[in-house]
């Protein structure tokens, strides 16, 4: 496929920049409160989604990180898990149709304990200099929908004010570039902008031109070229 994602990459990466000097800055501040250190791996077992900028870049530097039977080992263990997520989905909707509240359903799911796929027998991320911006936030307060958050195993005070992050702004950010993205494609799926993804999916998808919705031909020796 021929479409140069470099430029939006580029600016998916000036906002992981931005997110890394947020989480420094408060650490400097609150050294006593951060408790991020190597081998704690909490945040390893949050379910989150990510935006489509955000799924094709990580799916892309996997890719150039991993080959052979190590990629593949990766890949299964990210399989058995999108499928254990896709389970938790279900149930999630089953409940919601219930009459469940989805406050009380995001609140059984932040309960789960789900081991990221690139979560090694370290207790180390396998692709932490290009891990996703909401583990860079991790361990500090962050706000999504007016709701304050903060990692269990700080020393961040309920009650106090802290400096936070507003992650509903992040998102819009990255929703934007998204569109963008898919704008200057031309994708057929209209709706390509609003995809959320587990990173187990994004490690195992094959984001081609076909999944993208690009108008693609078949060249004589049988590879998809974008018109």
């Amino acid at each position: 496929m021929d479409f140069d994602f470099t430029p939006y990459f580029k600016r998916y990466e000036t906002l992981l920049k931005l997110a890394d000097q947020a989480f420094q800055r408060v650490s400097k501040e609150y050294p006593e409160n951060v408790k991020c250190r190597s081998g704690c791996s909490d945040c390893c077992h949050a379910l989150f989604d990510l935006t489509l900028i955000e799924a094709l870049y990580i799916n892309q530097k996997f890719n150039q990180k991993y080959q052979g039977p190590e990629r593949e080992a990766l890949l299964e263990k990210a399989n058995k898990l999108d499928r254990q997520i896709a389970r938790i989905k279900r149930q999630a909707g089953r409940d919601l149709q219930n009459g469940k509240s989805e406050k009380e359903i995001l609140g059984e799911i932040a309960r789960m304990r789900v081991p990221c796929p690139l979560l090694n027998d370290q207790e180390l991320c396998d692709l932490y200099e290009f891990r996703p911006i909401t583990c860079r936030f991790y361990g500090i307060p962050t706000a999504i929908g007016g709701a304050g958050h903060t990692c269990g195993l700080s020393g961040f005070e309920a009650g106090r004010s802290y400096p936070t992050v507003n992650l509903d702004r992040i998102h819009q950010e990255l929703q934007q570039i998204t569109a963008e993205l898919v704008r200057d494609m031309g994708s057929k799926f209209i709706k390509l902008s609003d995809l959320l993804v587990p990173l187990s999916m994004a490690l195992v998808t094959l984001f081609d031109a076909e999944f993208l919705g690009i108008d693609y031909k078949v060249d004589g020796d049988g590879e998809n070229n974008v018109k």
